[in-house]
Protein backbone atom coordinates (compact mmCIF):
# COMPACT_ATOMS: atom_id res chain seq x y z
CA UNK A 1 0.00 0.00 0.00
CA UNK A 2 2.90 2.31 0.78
CA UNK A 3 4.45 1.66 -2.65
CA UNK A 4 1.22 2.59 -4.37
CA UNK A 5 0.86 5.87 -2.50
CA UNK A 6 4.46 6.90 -3.11
CA UNK A 7 4.55 5.99 -6.81
CA UNK A 8 2.94 8.78 -8.94
CA UNK A 9 3.67 6.90 -12.18
CA UNK A 10 1.45 3.92 -11.41
CA UNK A 11 -0.50 3.44 -14.69
CA UNK A 12 -4.29 3.53 -14.76
CA UNK A 13 -5.89 0.12 -15.23
CA UNK A 14 -9.44 -0.94 -16.14
CA UNK A 15 -10.55 -4.51 -15.54
CA UNK A 16 -13.91 -6.21 -16.07
CA UNK A 17 -14.30 -8.82 -13.31
CA UNK A 18 -17.02 -11.13 -12.08
CA UNK A 19 -18.50 -11.13 -8.62
CA UNK A 20 -19.38 -14.27 -6.68
CA UNK A 21 -22.99 -13.95 -7.85
CA UNK A 22 -21.86 -13.94 -11.47
CA UNK A 23 -22.54 -10.24 -12.06
CA UNK A 24 -19.80 -8.33 -13.89
CA UNK A 25 -18.28 -5.15 -12.55
CA UNK A 26 -15.58 -2.73 -13.68
CA UNK A 27 -12.66 -2.14 -11.37
CA UNK A 28 -10.34 0.86 -11.77
CA UNK A 29 -6.90 1.02 -10.18
CA UNK A 30 -3.82 3.20 -10.42
CA UNK A 31 -3.34 6.91 -10.89
CA UNK A 32 -5.95 8.42 -13.22
CA UNK A 33 -4.54 11.74 -14.27
CA UNK A 34 -3.96 13.55 -17.55
CA UNK A 35 -0.28 12.58 -17.76
CA UNK A 36 -0.95 8.84 -17.43
CA UNK A 37 -3.97 8.95 -19.72
CA UNK A 38 -1.91 10.49 -22.51
CA UNK A 39 0.43 7.51 -22.60
CA UNK A 40 -2.44 4.98 -22.68
CA UNK A 41 -4.23 5.71 -25.97
CA UNK A 42 -6.37 2.55 -25.94
CA UNK A 43 -7.69 3.24 -22.45
CA UNK A 44 -10.33 5.71 -23.67
CA UNK A 45 -11.73 3.07 -26.04
CA UNK A 46 -12.00 0.60 -23.12
CA UNK A 47 -13.76 3.22 -21.00
CA UNK A 48 -16.26 3.99 -23.77
CA UNK A 49 -16.94 0.29 -24.34
CA UNK A 50 -17.47 -0.38 -20.62
CA UNK A 51 -19.58 2.77 -20.19
CA UNK A 52 -21.94 1.67 -22.96
CA UNK A 53 -23.01 -1.32 -20.86
CA UNK A 54 -25.40 0.12 -18.26
CA UNK A 55 -25.50 -3.18 -16.30
CA UNK A 56 -21.90 -2.88 -15.10
CA UNK A 57 -21.18 -1.80 -11.57
CA UNK A 58 -18.13 0.46 -11.20
CA UNK A 59 -15.63 0.11 -8.36
CA UNK A 60 -13.20 3.05 -8.07
CA UNK A 61 -12.10 2.59 -4.49
CA UNK A 62 -8.64 1.43 -5.58
CA UNK A 63 -7.98 4.62 -7.58
CA UNK A 64 -5.31 6.64 -5.76
CA UNK A 65 -5.19 9.80 -7.93
CA UNK A 66 -8.10 11.21 -9.96
CA UNK A 67 -7.95 14.61 -11.65
CA UNK A 68 -10.60 16.64 -13.50
CA UNK A 69 -9.57 15.41 -16.97
CA UNK A 70 -9.99 11.74 -16.04
CA UNK A 71 -13.24 12.48 -14.20
CA UNK A 72 -14.62 14.24 -17.29
CA UNK A 73 -13.63 11.28 -19.49
CA UNK A 74 -15.45 8.85 -17.22
CA UNK A 75 -18.43 11.19 -16.90
CA UNK A 76 -18.85 11.38 -20.68
CA UNK A 77 -18.47 7.60 -21.03
CA UNK A 78 -21.26 7.13 -18.49
CA UNK A 79 -23.58 9.31 -20.57
CA UNK A 80 -23.23 12.30 -18.20
CA UNK A 81 -24.94 10.54 -15.30
CA UNK A 82 -23.70 8.56 -12.33
CA UNK A 83 -23.88 4.78 -12.85
CA UNK A 84 -25.97 2.75 -10.44
CA UNK A 85 -24.05 1.30 -7.51
CA UNK A 86 -20.91 3.38 -8.04
CA UNK A 87 -18.25 2.71 -5.41
CA UNK A 88 -15.90 5.66 -5.10
CA UNK A 89 -13.91 7.52 -2.49
CA UNK A 90 -15.62 10.65 -1.06
CA UNK A 91 -12.87 12.99 -2.26
CA UNK A 92 -13.21 11.61 -5.80
CA UNK A 93 -17.01 11.70 -5.74
CA UNK A 94 -16.90 15.50 -5.38
CA UNK A 95 -15.37 15.74 -8.87
CA UNK A 96 -18.33 13.92 -10.41
CA UNK A 97 -20.79 15.98 -8.39
CA UNK A 98 -19.27 19.09 -9.93
CA UNK A 99 -19.81 17.71 -13.43
CA UNK A 100 -23.29 16.63 -12.43
CA UNK A 101 -24.11 20.19 -11.27
CA UNK A 102 -23.06 21.79 -14.51
CA UNK A 103 -23.52 20.61 -18.07
CA UNK A 104 -20.87 21.14 -20.70
CA UNK A 105 -22.26 23.53 -23.34
CA UNK A 106 -22.50 22.01 -26.76
CA UNK A 107 -20.68 23.69 -29.59
CA UNK A 108 -22.95 26.07 -31.45
CA UNK A 109 -23.48 25.22 -35.10
CA UNK A 110 -21.81 27.52 -37.59
CA UNK A 111 -24.41 29.66 -39.34
CA UNK A 112 -23.60 31.36 -42.63
CA UNK A 113 -23.67 35.14 -42.90
CA UNK A 114 -26.48 34.98 -45.45
CA UNK A 115 -28.69 33.08 -42.99
CA UNK A 116 -27.92 35.62 -40.26
CA UNK A 117 -28.81 38.55 -42.54
CA UNK A 118 -31.96 36.79 -43.72
CA UNK A 119 -33.06 36.03 -40.16
CA UNK A 120 -32.40 39.64 -39.12
CA UNK A 121 -34.52 41.14 -41.89
CA UNK A 122 -37.18 38.47 -41.46
CA UNK A 123 -37.45 39.32 -37.76
CA UNK A 124 -37.44 43.05 -38.56
CA UNK A 125 -40.23 42.79 -41.14
CA UNK A 126 -42.29 40.45 -39.00
CA UNK A 127 -41.95 42.74 -35.96
CA UNK A 128 -42.97 45.75 -38.07
CA UNK A 129 -46.00 43.89 -39.41
CA UNK A 130 -47.11 42.79 -35.93
CA UNK A 131 -46.78 46.30 -34.54
CA UNK A 132 -48.62 47.76 -37.52
CA UNK A 133 -51.45 45.27 -36.99
CA UNK A 134 -51.61 46.17 -33.28
CA UNK A 135 -51.71 49.87 -34.17
CA UNK A 136 -54.57 49.31 -36.62
CA UNK A 137 -56.42 47.31 -33.97
CA UNK A 138 -55.91 50.15 -31.52
CA UNK A 139 -57.27 52.65 -34.06
CA UNK A 140 -60.31 50.44 -34.70
CA UNK A 141 -61.03 50.20 -30.98
CA UNK A 142 -60.77 53.99 -30.78
CA UNK A 143 -63.39 54.35 -33.53
CA UNK A 144 -65.69 51.96 -31.65
CA UNK A 145 -65.24 54.00 -28.48
CA UNK A 146 -66.13 57.20 -30.33
CA UNK A 147 -69.29 55.53 -31.62
CA UNK A 148 -70.14 54.40 -28.09
CA UNK A 149 -69.72 57.96 -26.77
CA UNK A 150 -72.00 59.32 -29.49
CA UNK A 151 -74.73 57.04 -28.16
CA UNK A 152 -73.80 57.57 -24.48
CA UNK A 153 -72.31 61.10 -24.23
CA UNK A 154 -72.54 61.04 -20.46
CA UNK A 155 -69.66 58.51 -20.32
CA UNK A 156 -67.20 60.91 -21.96
CA UNK A 157 -64.02 61.02 -19.81
CA UNK A 158 -63.97 64.81 -19.50
CA UNK A 159 -61.73 64.89 -16.44
CA UNK A 160 -59.03 62.74 -18.09
CA UNK A 161 -59.15 64.82 -21.28
CA UNK A 162 -58.87 68.06 -19.31
CA UNK A 163 -55.90 66.81 -17.27
CA UNK A 164 -54.10 65.63 -20.42
CA UNK A 165 -54.72 68.98 -22.14
CA UNK A 166 -53.18 70.75 -19.16
CA UNK A 167 -50.15 68.43 -18.95
CA UNK A 168 -49.46 68.27 -22.69
CA UNK A 169 -50.52 71.80 -23.62
CA UNK A 170 -50.41 74.39 -20.86
CA UNK A 171 -47.24 73.04 -19.27
CA UNK A 172 -45.51 72.95 -22.65
CA UNK A 173 -46.11 76.63 -23.50
CA UNK A 174 -42.78 77.76 -22.08
CA UNK A 175 -40.48 75.32 -23.88
CA UNK A 176 -42.31 75.61 -27.21
CA UNK A 177 -42.22 79.42 -27.10
CA UNK A 178 -38.51 79.43 -26.27
CA UNK A 179 -37.58 76.98 -29.02
CA UNK A 180 -39.80 78.75 -31.56
CA UNK A 181 -38.35 82.17 -30.71
CA UNK A 182 -34.75 80.92 -31.07
CA UNK A 183 -35.50 79.08 -34.34
CA UNK A 184 -37.06 82.27 -35.72
CA UNK A 185 -33.95 84.27 -34.84
CA UNK A 186 -31.61 81.72 -36.41
CA UNK A 187 -33.67 81.35 -39.59
CA UNK A 188 -34.03 85.11 -40.00
CA UNK A 189 -30.35 85.73 -39.44
CA UNK A 190 -29.21 83.07 -41.93
CA UNK A 191 -31.74 84.25 -44.55
CA UNK A 192 -30.64 87.87 -44.12
CA UNK A 193 -27.06 86.99 -44.96
CA UNK A 194 -28.14 85.61 -48.34
CA UNK A 195 -30.79 88.24 -49.14
CA UNK A 196 -28.35 91.10 -48.59
CA UNK A 197 -26.23 89.74 -51.41
CA UNK A 198 -29.08 90.17 -53.94
CA UNK A 199 -30.64 93.29 -52.41
CA UNK A 200 -33.89 91.43 -51.68
CA UNK A 201 -34.13 92.05 -47.95
CA UNK A 202 -37.90 92.56 -48.03
CA UNK A 203 -38.48 88.93 -49.09
CA UNK A 204 -37.39 87.75 -45.66
CA UNK A 205 -41.02 88.21 -44.62
CA UNK A 206 -42.15 85.74 -47.29
CA UNK A 207 -39.47 83.23 -46.35
CA UNK A 208 -40.17 83.37 -42.63
CA UNK A 209 -43.95 83.46 -43.03
CA UNK A 210 -44.26 80.45 -45.31
CA UNK A 211 -41.56 78.31 -43.70
CA UNK A 212 -42.70 78.90 -40.12
CA UNK A 213 -46.49 78.93 -40.45
CA UNK A 214 -46.69 76.06 -42.92
CA UNK A 215 -43.78 73.82 -41.94
CA UNK A 216 -41.51 74.68 -39.01
CA UNK A 217 -44.17 75.71 -36.48
CA UNK A 218 -46.24 72.49 -36.68
CA UNK A 219 -43.13 70.33 -37.00
CA UNK A 220 -41.30 71.85 -34.03
CA UNK A 221 -44.39 71.66 -31.82
CA UNK A 222 -45.00 68.02 -32.79
CA UNK A 223 -41.39 66.98 -32.13
CA UNK A 224 -41.36 68.70 -28.74
CA UNK A 225 -44.68 67.14 -27.77
CA UNK A 226 -43.51 63.70 -28.94
CA UNK A 227 -40.38 63.94 -26.82
CA UNK A 228 -42.08 65.48 -23.82
CA UNK A 229 -45.69 64.32 -23.62
CA UNK A 230 -45.49 61.17 -25.79
CA UNK A 231 -42.75 59.66 -23.64
CA UNK A 232 -44.66 60.58 -20.48
CA UNK A 233 -47.80 58.82 -21.78
CA UNK A 234 -45.85 55.68 -22.63
CA UNK A 235 -44.13 55.64 -19.25
CA UNK A 236 -47.42 56.24 -17.45
CA UNK A 237 -49.07 53.21 -19.04
CA UNK A 238 -45.91 51.19 -18.46
CA UNK A 239 -45.88 52.06 -14.74
CA UNK A 240 -49.51 51.01 -14.57
CA UNK A 241 -48.46 47.68 -16.08
CA UNK A 242 -45.63 47.26 -13.57
CA UNK A 243 -47.85 48.13 -10.59
CA UNK A 244 -50.67 45.91 -11.94
CA UNK A 245 -53.11 48.83 -12.17
CA UNK A 246 -54.10 47.70 -15.67
CA UNK A 247 -55.08 44.32 -14.27
CA UNK A 248 -57.09 46.06 -11.57
CA UNK A 249 -58.96 48.11 -14.18
CA UNK A 250 -59.76 44.95 -16.13
CA UNK A 251 -60.97 43.23 -12.96
CA UNK A 252 -63.33 46.16 -12.29
CA UNK A 253 -64.62 46.06 -15.86
CA UNK A 254 -63.20 49.47 -16.83
CA UNK A 255 -62.21 49.77 -20.49
CA UNK A 256 -58.53 50.56 -21.06
CA UNK A 257 -59.20 52.23 -24.38
CA UNK A 258 -62.05 54.39 -23.08
CA UNK A 259 -60.24 55.58 -19.95
CA UNK A 260 -56.60 55.63 -21.07
CA UNK A 261 -56.30 55.83 -24.85
CA UNK A 262 -59.25 58.00 -25.86
CA UNK A 263 -58.48 60.89 -23.46
CA UNK A 264 -54.87 61.06 -24.63
CA UNK A 265 -55.76 60.93 -28.33
CA UNK A 266 -58.52 63.53 -27.97
CA UNK A 267 -56.36 65.84 -25.86
CA UNK A 268 -53.36 65.81 -28.20
CA UNK A 269 -55.57 66.22 -31.27
CA UNK A 270 -57.05 69.33 -29.67
CA UNK A 271 -53.97 70.82 -28.07
CA UNK A 272 -51.31 70.32 -30.75
CA UNK A 273 -52.86 72.75 -33.29
CA UNK A 274 -52.98 75.37 -30.52
CA UNK A 275 -49.36 74.68 -29.60
CA UNK A 276 -48.45 74.86 -33.29
CA UNK A 277 -50.01 78.34 -33.57
CA UNK A 278 -48.26 79.39 -30.35
CA UNK A 279 -44.88 78.11 -31.59
CA UNK A 280 -45.32 79.77 -34.98
CA UNK A 281 -46.17 83.09 -33.32
CA UNK A 282 -43.08 82.87 -31.11
CA UNK A 283 -40.91 82.00 -34.13
CA UNK A 284 -42.32 84.95 -36.11
CA UNK A 285 -41.60 87.29 -33.20
CA UNK A 286 -38.03 85.99 -33.13
CA UNK A 287 -37.77 86.48 -36.89
CA UNK A 288 -39.14 90.04 -36.60
CA UNK A 289 -36.61 90.82 -33.89
CA UNK A 290 -33.71 89.52 -35.98
CA UNK A 291 -34.96 91.21 -39.18
CA UNK A 292 -35.23 94.56 -37.42
CA UNK A 293 -31.67 94.33 -36.15
CA UNK A 294 -30.00 92.90 -39.28
CA UNK A 295 -32.06 94.34 -42.16
CA UNK A 296 -33.69 97.43 -40.60
CA UNK A 297 -37.17 96.06 -41.33
CA UNK A 298 -39.48 97.51 -38.69
CA UNK A 299 -41.98 95.50 -36.71
CA UNK A 300 -44.86 97.43 -38.26
CA UNK A 301 -43.65 96.75 -41.80
CA UNK A 302 -43.22 93.06 -41.01
CA UNK A 303 -46.70 92.88 -39.45
CA UNK A 304 -48.47 94.66 -42.32
CA UNK A 305 -46.80 92.69 -45.13
CA UNK A 306 -47.14 89.24 -43.54
CA UNK A 307 -50.83 88.64 -44.52
CA UNK A 308 -50.05 89.45 -48.18
CA UNK A 309 -46.96 87.23 -48.20
CA UNK A 310 -48.68 84.23 -46.60
CA UNK A 311 -52.20 83.30 -47.83
CA UNK A 312 -54.64 82.26 -45.11
CA UNK A 313 -54.89 78.69 -46.43
CA UNK A 314 -51.38 78.03 -45.15
CA UNK A 315 -52.58 78.62 -41.61
CA UNK A 316 -55.29 75.98 -42.04
CA UNK A 317 -52.80 73.55 -43.60
CA UNK A 318 -50.51 73.99 -40.58
CA UNK A 319 -53.35 73.50 -38.11
CA UNK A 320 -54.66 70.45 -39.98
CA UNK A 321 -51.21 68.86 -40.02
CA UNK A 322 -50.84 69.50 -36.31
CA UNK A 323 -54.11 67.73 -35.54
CA UNK A 324 -52.94 64.66 -37.46
CA UNK A 325 -49.56 64.82 -35.72
CA UNK A 326 -51.25 64.89 -32.32
CA UNK A 327 -53.45 61.92 -33.22
CA UNK A 328 -50.47 59.84 -34.38
CA UNK A 329 -48.26 60.76 -31.40
CA UNK A 330 -50.95 59.75 -28.91
CA UNK A 331 -51.70 56.47 -30.72
CA UNK A 332 -48.04 55.51 -30.91
CA UNK A 333 -47.42 56.45 -27.28
CA UNK A 334 -50.33 54.28 -26.13
CA UNK A 335 -49.31 51.45 -28.45
CA UNK A 336 -45.80 51.22 -27.02
CA UNK A 337 -47.13 51.76 -23.50
CA UNK A 338 -49.25 48.62 -23.68
CA UNK A 339 -46.25 46.68 -25.07
CA UNK A 340 -44.27 47.27 -21.87
CA UNK A 341 -43.65 44.16 -19.80
CA UNK A 342 -43.63 44.29 -15.98
CA UNK A 343 -39.90 45.06 -15.66
CA UNK A 344 -37.78 48.21 -15.64
CA UNK A 345 -35.70 47.27 -18.70
CA UNK A 346 -38.78 46.99 -20.89
CA UNK A 347 -40.06 50.30 -19.53
CA UNK A 348 -36.95 52.17 -20.67
CA UNK A 349 -36.62 50.50 -24.07
CA UNK A 350 -40.27 50.86 -25.06
CA UNK A 351 -40.33 54.52 -23.98
CA UNK A 352 -37.31 55.16 -26.19
CA UNK A 353 -38.96 53.30 -29.07
CA UNK A 354 -42.10 55.38 -28.59
CA UNK A 355 -40.24 58.69 -28.93
CA UNK A 356 -38.23 57.53 -31.95
CA UNK A 357 -41.30 56.11 -33.72
CA UNK A 358 -43.38 59.23 -32.98
CA UNK A 359 -40.78 61.62 -34.39
CA UNK A 360 -40.25 59.41 -37.44
CA UNK A 361 -43.99 59.20 -38.16
CA UNK A 362 -44.36 62.96 -37.71
CA UNK A 363 -41.65 63.66 -40.28
CA UNK A 364 -43.08 61.08 -42.69
CA UNK A 365 -46.56 62.59 -42.40
CA UNK A 366 -45.12 66.05 -42.92
CA UNK A 367 -43.53 64.86 -46.16
CA UNK A 368 -46.87 63.39 -47.27
CA UNK A 369 -48.64 66.68 -46.55
CA UNK A 370 -45.94 68.59 -48.45
CA UNK A 371 -46.53 66.42 -51.53
CA UNK A 372 -50.33 66.52 -51.33
CA UNK A 373 -50.53 70.29 -50.88
CA UNK A 374 -47.58 71.19 -53.10
CA UNK A 375 -49.45 73.77 -55.16
CA UNK A 376 -51.88 74.93 -52.49
CA UNK A 377 -51.41 78.20 -50.64
CA UNK A 378 -48.50 79.51 -52.67
CA UNK A 379 -48.60 83.36 -53.18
Amino acid sequence: MTDILTNPDLPPLLEVLKQDNGRQFVKLTGNWNLRNLSIAPDLQRKISHAGANKTYQWDMRSVDILDSAAALMLWQAWGEQMPAGLLVKPEHQRLFERWQAQTVPAAEPIVSRFILIYNYFHHLIWSFWVQLLDLVTLSGQLVLDLGHLLVHPGETPRAEISITIYDAGVRALGITALVGFLIGIVLSYLSALQLKTFGAEIYIIDILGLSIIRELGPLLAAILVAGRSGSAMTAQIGIMRVTEELDALSAMGISHSLRLILPKVAALTIVLPLLSAWTSAAALIGGMFSAQNTLDISYQQFYLRLPDAVPLVNVFIGLGKSAVFGLMIALIACHFGFRIKPNTESLGSETTNSVVASITVVIMNDAVFAILFMGVGMP
